[in-house]
């Protein structure tokens, strides 16, 4: 029997909610650093320090996200909670996220980027969870790949839009401020209207029964679930892994524009590579998805973590000038969508069905804490030293502890 490649309702759906919230993702990386950047000049005693500010308000946001994510996940386990938690994170989320056009000063303005990060990242963890519910366990590469593919691509038809606009505000009589405020409103129309078909035709299909006392027992269950997640030898190794080589991953997504930036690579520039990333992993996700199905997901995301390990190297000791910064973009955008699919359907198929959001919650909350030490670390050694370039170096051993210790994963057959 010829082997289906057509994908479902469901999972078209599914797929679709990366489209929608890739839009806000690409904004976060890329133009409100700068605009932070902008309003941090306003003040001389954050000026020199702001690439330290943003990574501050980054960790901040992750440990927000890894503390209530094994809580928040245990509770989605019930049926039909996951797309209401998706409902209440998406909502928040694009409140928060329009809310950034109004403040003047760079304070308040971070304060609600935090809000907006953490609902952003928490639906992250309902979303993944869905995964399992919106297709099999022997198309989850490919569908999970296809997320970050069209996500890449879709997100890069309303950032152009938000772009033109920012970048011509004075041509359209325009304050910066309203520009971006303008930027912010289509990027949030665009995040909620992709996510209104996953809302509709993705059912909860593995849950686990209503409990009374749920956040009770929620907090009570996460040591019994640390518990069977370390006594399980793949989840163990895997989850250990993933802790150190997506710290890498997540620090260079979040903090790539800041250091550049820091460089004084001019604002431009940093954007246009940026979108150029996007478009590169378009491709080169869905090659990635369909090597992991031949070629073994392990062996795949063992080549993205390599991959990510020369990038580190290459921001540290080279990374200089705008030439160099679309180098590290075009090389990022062949690794960055691959590796954290092939992690995500990975995890998803290892992890019992019937409490997949508890432990997604686990799943993220190793890969925040793990965000929580990379951009620690960024910011630890700007501050100390001065001297960005350390702070990313510093980060090149975590790839190589998830290299090895994604070695010791059982091959799975």
């Amino acid at each position: 029997m010829a082997e289906k490649t057509r994908f479902t309702k469901a999972e078209k759906s599914w797929i679709l909610y990366d489209v929608g919230n890739s839009a806000l993702v690409l904004l976060a990386t890329s133009v409100i650093p700068i605009y932070f950047n902008h309003l941090a000049a306003q003040d001389p005693a954050v000026e020199e320090v702001a690439v330290g500010a943003w990574g501050l308000a980054e960790t901040i946001a992750s440990l927000i996200i890894a503390l209530l994510m094994p809580i928040l996940g245990s509770i989605a386990d019930m049926q039909g909670m996951r797309k209401k938690f998706i409902v209440g994170t998406v909502g928040t989320g694009a409140v928060a996220t329009i809310a950034l056009g109004f403040p003047k000063t760079w304070l308040p303005f971070l304060v609600i980027y935090v809000v907006s990060a953490v609902m952003l990242h928490s639906s992250f963890v309902f979303y993944d969870a869905l995964l399992v519910d919106a297709t099999t366990d022997e198309r989850m590469d490919e569908v999970s790949s296809q997320g970050f593919a069209w996500g890449y691509v879709g997100s890069c038809i309303p950032f152009i839009v938000c772009l033109l606009v920012v970048l011509n505000y004075e041509t359209l009589g325009l304050s910066f401020q309203s520009a971006m405020l303008i930027a912010f409103v289509i990027t949030t129309a665009w995040w909620v209207i992709f996510t209104i078909p996953m809302l509709r035709n993705v059912e909860q299909k593995s849950f686990k029964p209503y409990e009374p006392h749920a956040i009770r027992n929620a907090v009570t269950g996460i040591g019994k679930t640390l518990k069977n997640i370390w006594a399980d030898e793949s989840l163990r190794w895997f989850i250990v892994a993933y802790f150190f080589y997506i710290d890498g991953v997540h620090t260079v997504i979040k903090m790539s524009t800041s250091y550049g930036a820091n460089l004084g690579i001019a604002g431009t520039q940093l954007v246009l590579a940026l979108l150029v990333t996007q478009f590169v992993a378009w491709p080169a996700s869905i090659i990635y998805g369909r090597l992991g199905r031949t070629v073994g997901t392990k062996k795949m995301i063992l080549v993205g973590i390599f991959g990510y390990f020369c990038i580190a190297l290459f921001a540290a000791f080279f990374l200089r000038t705008a030439v160099e910064f679309w180098i590290l973009a075009i090389c990022v955008g062949l690794f960055q969508g691959g590796i954290q699919a092939l992690s995500r359907s990975e995890f998803g198929r290892l992890c019992p069905k019937e409490h997949v959001n508890e432990y997604f919650g686990f799943f993220d909350i190793f890969g925040k804490y793990a965000a929580i030490m990379g951009t620690g670390l960024v910011s630890a050694f700007t501050f100390i030293t001065g001297n960005p370039s350390l702070g990313v170096l510093s980060i090149a051993i975590l790839f190589v502890i998830g290299f090895f210790m994604m070695m010791k994963v059982p091959d799975r057959r």
